[in-house]
């Protein structure tokens, strides 16, 4: 039986559920949008119709790996709708960004798909895009309510509640067979590999994991909490740091995405522990490495961050904006546990 590659499941998946999510999710209404409705608006519905309507997408940084998986969907979606797209590198500087979305706005986009590098310049972007009247599609990195408040109707979100992933990420070491307490002390002492710290992702997927373990009645203890900023080199020297510190002290390291959690498995390889035996080790973003090595056993699990899913979202709400429709507020996308019972699903 031929194995279906991870894209094309989530993107079967995503297809089935695109219209469903175009108008399940909440947020502002459709009157709201619908009055907010202006000639820019009718100028892209004609841009529509000649399939000559012109995105401007800004990602926060191409190297981040799962950016690239996402970006990469979002331009063939938006292609396939019959767009002209142009997508900018914002090397992880908001000024570069910024530059970026002025070079956009003289250029007379029809939409702005932003990740921004900086969640806390949300409304700056807002109210250096706003007197043109483009619509903002928000992706990954989800600003504060008030920011999309104050573009109402021309302003959205797409992403995933990181909330959940951080939840999924405890869940998985409390459905393995020590529930995380490895040497039996009633306790379970773990390590956190952290994000950008202004990232709410990072901020809720490091809360989160801990509250699900907490919220089951178990006593953890925090060892240290290291800032890698997404970087599975940083993560590696750390780890290693760590074990060198702590040694068998570790039961859990968590990692809020793949990429550290590569490089922390890099370290616990090297030092001779073994993930599943005597430590575990849990990621997200469900990046084809790391699914491969929940499959072979060298992860305990991760959490499917779903780049097929948010980019078709983040399509379907450009090209309502395009087409002068009616765009909720919110747009969420769920994550998935990734375990080696269902890791398959996921291998490229």
């Amino acid at each position: 039986m031929k194995m279906i590659s991870r894209r094309d499941f989530l993107k079967a998946s995503a297809v089935v559920g695109a219209t469903a999510a175009m108008t399940a999710c909440g947020g502002s209404s459709s009157s709201t949008a619908a009055s907010t409705a202006s000639s820019a608006a009718a100028s892209s519905t004609a841009a529509s119709a000649a399939g000559s309507a012109n995105i401007g997408v800004c990602i926060y940084q191409f190297a981040d790996n799962f950016m690239t998986l996402y970006r990469t969907d979002l331009e063939e979606y938006l292609k396939d709708m019959g767009y002209s797209v142009t997508i900018m590198d914002g090397k992880n500087d908001q000024n570069t960004q910024t530059e970026q979305i002025n070079t956009f706005l003289q250029q007379g986009v029809d939409v702005l798909v932003i990740n921004p590098v900086q969640t806390t310049s949300a409304q700056t972007i807002v109210d250096t895009v706003s007197p043109s009247g483009t619509p903002i599609v928000f992706i990954n990195r989800e600003p504060d309510k008030s920011v999309l408040d104050s573009y109402a109707g021309k302003c959205c979100y797409v992403g995933a509640d990181a909330r959940q992933s951080g939840t999924y990420q405890g869940q998985l070491i409390l459905e393995t067979e020590t529930q995380g307490d490895i040497n039996g002390d009633g306790k379970i002492t773990y390590i956190m590999c952290k994000g950008d710290p202004e990232n709410i992702d990072a901020q809720y997927r490091t809360e989160y994991s801990i509250k699900a373990l907490t919220d089951a009645g178990k006593e953890v203890e925090c060892l240290y909490e290291y800032l890698d900023n997404w970087d599975q080199t940083t993560a590696q020297q750390d780890v290693a740091n760590a074990l060198s510190q702590y040694g068998d002290k570790i039961e859990v390291v968590f990692c809020n995405n793949d990429a550290m959690a590569l490089g922390a498995l890099q370290s616990i390889q090297q030092a001779g522990r073994t993930v599943g035996k005597d430590i575990y080790l849990v990621g997200v973003d469900a990046l084809a490495e790391a699914v491969q090595d929940v499959l072979d056993g060298n992860m305990t699990g991760t959490v499917l961050n779903d780049d097929v899913g948010q980019a078709t979202a983040a399509a379907d709400a450009t090209k309502l904006y395009v087409e002068g429709s009616a765009v909720e507020q919110y747009y969420w996308v769920d994550y998935v546990k990734v375990t080696k019972d269902n890791a398959s699903q996921y291998v490229k």
